[in-house]
């Protein structure tokens, strides 16, 4: 009988930047209930979809791991066990890549939502799945989500996957956590602002022998609709139009610069370059790289 195969490759990706090698390592795809956008109607959202080919909204939740020749770092730590089978695989594509998580020395974070941050702790035993890691985070995020008073006036939806799955993932790194407001977090790796999303929301930038890397976190949810329409904001930004200047920003940035860029919810491996024609932005995934 012939084998069928059940399952994808690994969702692993290196790519080299200078000395340090960055591995996109895949969690899944996330499937909302609902558009998840603020002032896009349901129609306009499908008919985006359609024109490029997909049936419906799903999102690449990707996380990004740093090794340098002393360091082991994780940007992000994907969905965890909260939201089912088809996320929650950065553990499993982690020893894929050869990597236990107690050799990861440091965990940055781009923001404290929990696609991002919902992979720092075992749900069942409550125990830190990185046990020798320093968290890294920019100041406003605890500042937010453990503030009873903002908990308080969010709906009880938000109350219990923002607030509630936040503190319980992050609690056992408070004692090795680390803030920062901005600059360079780690040798080679500078935090860049762009807040909106959530208050302290951060991208990273990779930068080793003359090349670079910008890791934006959420700048682009929705790949098909977002760069050519920036204005498009999404139901989890707490500040939409500070979400779409921050976007709008690091958009042009990456154009004038000519910079690589990755992010948590590009398609998977999400590795490319941004253009502008007419006035409107475009995205162009880097051709597979068979060497790294």
């Amino acid at each position: 009988m012939i084998a069928v195969p059940q399952k994808q490759i690994p969702g692993i990706y290196h790519r080299r930047i200078g000395d340090i090698v960055v591995t996109a390592i895949s969690d899944g795809l996330m499937i909302p209930d609902h558009t998840m956008t603020r002032n896009l109607s349901e129609d306009e959202l499908s008919r985006a979809l359609a024109s490029g080919f997909r049936r419906r909204l799903a999102f690449s939740v990707n996380a990004f791991l740093l090794r340098t020749r002393d360091r082991i770092a994780l940007i992000d730590t994907g969905s965890g066990a909260y939201f089912g089978s088809a996320t929650g695989h950065v553990l499993e594509n982690l020893r894929a890549a050869g990597v236990a998580p107690e050799e990861i020395d440091t965990v940055l974070l781009t923001h404290m939502h929990p696609d991002h941050s919902a992979g720092l702790t075992d749900v069942a035993s409550g125990s830190a799945i990185y046990p020798n890691a320093e968290l890294l985070v920019h100041e406003n995020e605890p500042r937010h989500w453990f503030d009873d008073a903002q908990m308080a006036r969010a709906s009880d939806l938000y109350k219990r996957i923002h607030f509630q799955y936040t503190r319980e993932q992050v609690t056992p790194y408070l004692d090795g956590m680390r803030t920062f407001s901005g600059g360079e977090v780690l040798p080679g790796v500078t935090a860049v602002e762009l807040a909106g999303h959530t208050p302290g929301h951060s991208g990273y930038l990779v930068e080793s022998g003359g090349e670079g890397l910008l890791i934006w976190g959420d700048i682009i949810h929705i790949p098909e609709i977002q760069f050519a329409r920036p204005e498009i904001v999404m139901v989890p930004d707490l500040d939409p139009g500070m979400a779409e200047a921050s976007r709008r920003r690091i958009l042009d940035l990456a154009e004038q610069e000519r910079v690589l860029v990755t992010g948590a919810h590009l398609h998977y491996p999400g590795f490319g370059y941004v253009s502008r024609e007419n006035g409107v932005y475009r995205y162009h995934p880097e051709a597979w790289k068979q060497e790294w």
